[in-house]
């Protein structure tokens, strides 16, 4: 007898569409980022910075009560640059590909969820929101395609197949 089932395998996000890929692009795209953002975290500027952000979002708020500004910088420096680090080796191990790109994605969800905690994003001069101010609100708006690229890479990553066995 035969049983079809849904089997799901991972690999290298740029073999889904052959060995050279736009894949490529994307993903050593958001590694620069993410080592540049991550090791940025490190220093007062970017932790006063993203103060505002993170204080005001109830995702992510609970790292300021719990390690205070340049704290809260510091662990999301460290796991931006994991993210950068899976990213990476994701390019030559189909797991890290897959765990890379989730958790670029997983960081451009939660940077979303600004628009709606995050003082300032709508501008009154030009008649509240949809209006967005150049910043915070601008500036979170990009986040929506690095979001698309991460999703792009994830989707690459997981691939489904179906596949045949015998009981």
């Amino acid at each position: 007898m035969n049983v079809r089932e849904n089997q799901f395998r991972l690999q290298i996000a740029e073999k889904s569409a052959g060995s050279l890929s736009s894949l490529a692009l994307l993903r050593w795209a958001l590694v620069i980022i993410f080592l540049w953002f991550g090791a940025m975290k490190f220093t007062a500027y970017e932790a006063n910075g993203i103060a505002p952000f993170i204080i005001n979002s109830p995702i992510m708020g609970w790292l300021h009560s719990l390690f205070g500004v340049r704290g809260a910088s510091y662990v999301i420096g460290v796991i931006e640059l994991s993210t950068a680090v899976s990213l990476i080796i994701g390019a030559f191990q189909p797991i890290f590909s897959a765990l890379g790109a989730a958790m670029s994605a997983s960081t451009y969800l939660i940077t979303l969820t600004f628009f709606l905690s995050t003082p300032g994003v709508a501008e009154p001069t030009a008649g509240g929101f949809p209006a967005i101010s150049a910043a915070p609100g601008q500036f979170l708006l990009k986040d929506l395609v690095l979001l698309a690229a991460s999703l792009v890479l994830l989707l690459a990553s997981i691939q489904g197949s179906r596949s045949s066995a015998r009981n």
